[in-house]
């Protein structure tokens, strides 16, 4: 079995943005979108993923409200603010162009240098 990517620094936000955008997530919750939409190659170590729901939460990115889990168990429920939303747009377009700049370097040939 392969082992699990690295997240790269900068990255762990957005990943928590985009698993937020799908439906409203409980923290611990979070984690298992990323997983799956990842094809199990990215994990959160649960130790990054509160302080990273407070963060956000605190910029205005994702919005809390306190709910009921799965589990019969309160938990807060997050969901992407308008902000959040517009950040996501902005990482994603930056991550695809940085993606793609690499990938185009890593495919070059002699005959493009």
């Amino acid at each position: 079995m392969p082992k699990n990517a690295e997240l790269l620094p900068g990255t762990l936000d957005m990943l928590i943005l985009k698993a937020v955008s799908l439906k409203p997530l409980h923290g611990y919750g979070v984690l298992l979108p990323i997983q799956q939409i990842s094809g199990e190659a990215l994990t959160v170590p649960q130790g990054s993923l509160y302080p990273a729901l407070y963060r956000l939460e605190h910029q205005g990115l994702i919005a809390a409200e306190w709910g009921e889990s799965e589990n019969k168990r309160k938990a807060k429920f997050y969901t992407l603010t308008t902000a959040g939303r517009r950040r996501l747009r902005e990482e994603t377009a930056e991550w695809n162009k940085l993606a793609s700049a690499i990938g185009t370097a890593l495919n070059a040939t002699l005959d493009e240098v």
